[in-house]
């Protein structure tokens, strides 16, 4: 057979049929699932058990509820001088210093006294007395927290302080998945942190996306609205996950750690961006700073779009702000 009429009916061959493969492990107290299709059907088991993996030694690395990770090391030694840390764990704290200042604070890494004070560390909240609150004010502040790139060492500038990366190592593990995927040729997958964090690797094939559903932030039965994501990531900060109820008050487990107090007004946000871990910065800053104060910073922040959940009457309301 002439080898234009081979090259002829190579080219009008179908593609090969990609296999799906699905995988799921707990892990940082939520369930991680990896979605993917792939060429080969007998190695895509494999790449997503080592995903999962990836995403066990970041845990073993930020927890501060394991005692020997060595985060919690460092939270232990940083205050009576400077620690030296791996690289990939400085690296990571320089980025979230970042997004503190670049929230003015709205997000910060150092408020874990205020989760004990206010009993969510371990615990389903109480109220905290003046003293209690005054104390870990005292404690909390991204400025406390000193990094000499030079000598990769952190430092307390003040006893007491603590980095509780609970709410951005989500999102960083799920890029870190997301590039193991990448690198052995994964064009379509879906990583989710429980759903609060997730990035959509591509589209599966025949469609323009993943479909993903946002929850209801007032019934976690129902869906409130569904997107569809290619290369982009969604973190979604919620009111519903942790709350207690004093004096007819509702407090979330949402800090203000500028005021100290829990945030009012705000059930839930989510943001699509390029990457889970500036989503999940930027979910727990934008819930903090409110509407408004987004609305002036998104542009500057490569935001695509964030979604506010306010509460209206019994029920709730969409804002939705973007480019």
């Amino acid at each position: 057979m002439p080898w234009p009429l081979l090259l002829a009916l190579a080219l009008q061959a179908p593609p090969t049929p990609l296999a799906y493969r699905q995988a799921s492990r707990v892990s940082m107290a939520c369930t991680y699932t990896i979605e993917a299709y792939g060429p080969n059907a007998a190695t895509l088991p494999a790449l997503l058990e080592a995903g999962l993996d990836e995403v066990d030694r970041i845990d073993r690395l930020m927890s501060h509820y394991k005692p020997d990770s060595p985060l919690s090391r460092l939270n232990r030694a940083a205050s009576s001088g400077p620690v030296s840390v791996e690289p990939e764990l400085f690296d990571f704290l320089e980025l979230c210093l970042r997004h503190s200042r670049e929230s003015d604070g709205a997000f910060d890494v150092t408020v874990g006294p205020l989760m004990k004070a206010w009993g969510f560390f371990r615990g389903e909240g109480r109220l905290p007395d003046d003293a209690q609150l005054a104390a870990a004010r005292e404690r909390v502040g991204y400025r406390h927290v000193v990094l000499d790139e030079a000598a990769r060492t952190v430092r307390f500038a003040r006893p007491g302080v603590e980095l509780d990366l609970g709410g951005i190592a989500k999102g960083y593990a799920v890029d870190r998945v997301v590039g193991l995927l990448r690198e052995h040729g994964i064009t379509a997958a879906l990583v989710s942190a429980g759903g609060s964090t997730l990035f959509a690797l591509g589209a599966p094939p025949g469609t323009l996306g993943w479909q993903v559903e946002l929850q209801d932030p007032k019934d976690a039965r129902k869906t409130a609205m569904n997107l569809v994501l290619k290369d982009r990531a969604l973190s979604v900060s919620g009111s519903s996950e942790k709350w207690f109820e004093a004096g007819a008050k509702r407090y979330t487990h949402v800090m203000d750690p500028r005021t100290g107090r829990p945030v009012e007004g705000v059930l839930s946000v989510a943001v699509v961006t390029d990457t889970g871990t500036r989503g999940d910065a930027l979910d727990n800053a934008f819930f903090v700073a409110g509407v408004a104060d987004t609305r002036r910073r998104i542009r500057s922040l490569g935001v695509t779009e964030a979604i506010f959940f306010l509460p209206k009457g019994s029920g709730w309301k969409q804002v939705h702000v973007g480019y």
